[in-house]
């Protein structure tokens, strides 16, 4: 049962972690101290619970505490080695765990528990970063604050951070806490309530004096052609970019992206200061290990030709890597982790908007978050004071911590299809919607096309939040549609990297009952909607330079011949041709071309519930609800062919194991001798 001080703790931090003006994500770290009884010795032992490594305050759970003895961990005072070692403390914390200890304690675990108050907030608040990122920071503290609010310069959170703080905690008992340099904001209080209170004073009063006080432009002036495109225009060249700037921030490991037009980002964008300051970079220990030194800015008008503007990217591209790479070189030392790649974590384009990366979405829309909590940071510096970030060097020394090296070795291996980005026609039912639960099962990001949005939709749902899985409106025999379903792929996750061309219908009938329509419908969604989409797909591809995976579910029909489906069974078989064709076409580009042919799957079908089945139960005059069962009496292996079974051949197809594979047809039929390839 949680006890009453945890869940103040929890409540207190959910409510501080919910506004990311506040605090951002994973941001910031929360404490309060109490008693409870000792279940060895009986007796009362005080304790401190603080959020543990890794977690974030808005969904912060007991579970993300960790739980350590107070008077064990302020020994640690008396054996700390001093600065030049201060890493080794952490390691030290696992000795003050009480009990099991809940997560693992933070760096800033000292920051609390040396500090004489019950509850402490750290936090990072645009308003608090840009007083504590002012040039004359310190003054500003002084002259918004008096003395209830105290400077402390900029030190490496850590040990001796934390003895800063309660040196000037005790020296200065009116306080109510204090601005780190280059950093963010202490707080305490005796109680979760009055702690709470004096982090939101803390906030409140700096935005209020960067509102009343602040320049009106403090990005500067407008930069002609640099202004906002319309939205329609925007987020079409946005789409256009987004596969080529994904490729070039995948350099050296594939990314995910997120693309962002807030009128925030499009603001920064268009004004004369972007270049200088976005140069200077972030400066939060938190905002920079996400976003990186500093961000790509392309330097064209947004209404630059749009191969100018790819052309000038590349150069820019290149040029980042060699400043990056520079940059590694001149703070680098022999302990030093090896360079982690250099390519940017975000791209800016003026008139357009924000590219963030990361290994995975989540992690791609938290540093765009990051970023804009950084322009809200640099606007606040600059409306009263001039932006000056901690120095380079101190940025190299966090980025290439030993601490943060070893959180990173920590992290799980990632599954077999992350940072690719799938996109499955017809995967609102049947066999699309076991594709799309296997490839998300797998670490993909899931497009779910479907020609009804509510089906596509409830998928998407089902897969989890729109970081893993979004849905598309798109009826594949429309190459519009189709193209601007791609557009959304690169919108929602940056590009394309997986198709899965399932969509079909079928109409059982014998020749002379075949009409016209007939033969159309099923040879457009089929025949021509695989060609649409997989030429769509192809160009974003393509504009990426990562290759990727086209697979068709096709059908065992497109090579057997069974009597009253010759439309059904032409389609199939063109579907079948277009495999080899483009296998061939596309595998100097890297893209692999590959098709799965399954037996009638009964089961979750929407064909067969929309009367394919029927029809079919009828040409083998078996009962409509038996027909799985005669399908999978009629193989080899006398198995029924379930929508997890075609999943599984293209998870087999695009999951690492066959990277040499292209133009082949994995039969899922359960052994059709007469479908057999040959």
């Amino acid at each position: 049962m949680t006890n009453a001080v945890v869940q103040e703790l929890i409540d207190r931090s959910n409510r501080l972690g919910a506004d990311p003006t506040t605090t951002n994500y994973a941001g910031g770290n929360t404490s309060a101290k109490g008693s409870e009884t000792d279940p060895v010795t009986g007796r009362p032992v005080d304790l401190i619970w603080v959020k543990g490594s890794g977690g974030d305050l808005g969904t912060l759970t007991e579970k993300g505490l960790a739980v350590l003895r107070l008077d064990r961990m302020r020994a640690l005072v008396d054996v700390y080695p001093g600065i030049e070692r201060e890493d080794e403390m952490v390691a030290a914390f696992d000795f003050c765990l009480h009990g099991k200890g809940g997560a693992a304690p933070s760096i800033d675990t000292a920051m609390h528990g040396l500090v004489e108050a019950d509850h402490v907030d750290h936090l990072h608040p645009d308003a608090g970063i840009a007083i504590a990122t002012a040039a004359d920071g310190e003054a500003l503290t002084k002259e918004i604050f008096g003395d209830r609010v105290l400077w402390v310069p900029w030190r490496r959170p850590g040990f001796q951070l934390g003895l800063d703080i309660a040196a000037v905690k005790a020296a200065n008992p009116q306080a109510i806490g204090v601005i780190l340099g280059g950093h963010g904001i202490t707080a305490w209080g005796a109680t979760s309530e009055e702690c709470e209170r004096n982090s939101l004073d803390i906030i409140r009063t700096a935005q209020a004096y960067i509102d009343s006080r602040g320049a009106a432009e403090p990005f500067g002036p407008l930069r002609p052609g640099f202004e906002a495109l319309p939205e329609d225009e925007r987020r079409a060249r946005a789409a256009a970019l987004a596969p080529v700037i994904r490729g070039l921030a995948s350099t050296d490991r594939r990314q995910v992206g997120h693309f962002t037009d807030s009128d925030v980002v499009l603001d920064f964008l268009s004004r004369e200061k972007l270049a200088p300051l976005a140069s200077l970079g972030t400066s939060c220990p938190d905002h920079f290990l996400r976003t990186k030194v500093a961000p790509l800015v392309l330097d064209l008008p947004a209404t630059a030709p749009l191969d100018e503007a790819v052309a000038r990217l590349k150069e820019l591209h290149a040029a980042y890597r060699e400043d990056y790479r520079a940059y590694y070189e001149r703070h680098t030392g022999p302990d030093s982790p090896p360079m982690r790649g250099a390519d940017p974590a975000i791209v800016l384009v003026p008139g357009v908007g924000m590219f963030s990366f990361g290994a995975n979405k989540q992690t791609a829309r938290v540093a765009g978050e990051f970023y804009v909590n950084a322009i809200n940071v640099m606007r606040g510096a600059e409306a009263v004071s001039t932006y000056a970030p901690i120095p380079e060097s101190e940025k190299f020394r966090i980025e290439y911590w030993a601490l943060e090296e070893a959180k990173l070795q920590r992290m799980p291996k990632p599954k077999p299809l992350a940072t690719r980005i799938a996109f499955v026609t017809g995967g609102g039912s049947g066999i699309g919607k076991a594709i799309a639960q296997r490839l998300a099962a797998e670490g993909a990001c899931v497009v779910v096309a479907d020609r009804d949005g509510d089906a596509a939709a409830a998928v998407a749902a089902e897969l989890g939040s729109a970081d893993v899985a979004v849905p598309v409106t798109v009826d594949v025999t429309d190459s519009e549609a189709v193209a601007a379903a791609i557009d959304a792929a690169a919108l929602a996750f940056g590009g394309v990297d997986l198709v899965v061309n399932n969509a079909g219908l079928s109409i059982s009938k014998p020749l002379l009952e075949t009409t016209d329509a007939d033969w159309d419908v099923q040879h457009d969604v089929m025949a021509k909607g695989s060609f649409l989409v997989s030429r769509a797909a192809a160009k974003a591809m393509l504009a990426q330079g990562m290759g990727g995976d086209i697979v068709y579910i096709s059908s065992k029909n497109g090579v057997f011949a069974g009597p009253n489906n010759v439309a059904y069974g032409a389609a199939k078989a063109d579907q079948a041709h277009q495999v080899r064709l483009l296998a061939a076409e596309l595998g100097e580009h890297g893209i692999r071309v590959n098709g799965v042919n399954p037996d009638g799957v009964v089961r979750g079908s929407g064909i067969f519930a929309g009367g394919w089945g029927a029809q079919r139960a009828a040409v083998y005059g078996v009962p409509e609800e038996e027909l799985g069962k005669f399908y999978a009496q009629r193989t080899l292996l006398k198995r029924e062919v379930l929508p997890e079974h075609v999943a599984a051949a293209v998870f087999a197809l695009t999951g690492g194991d066959l990277t040499h594979t292209t133009g082949l047809h994995i039969p899922v039929d359960a052994g059709v001798a007469a479908a057999f390839l040959r």
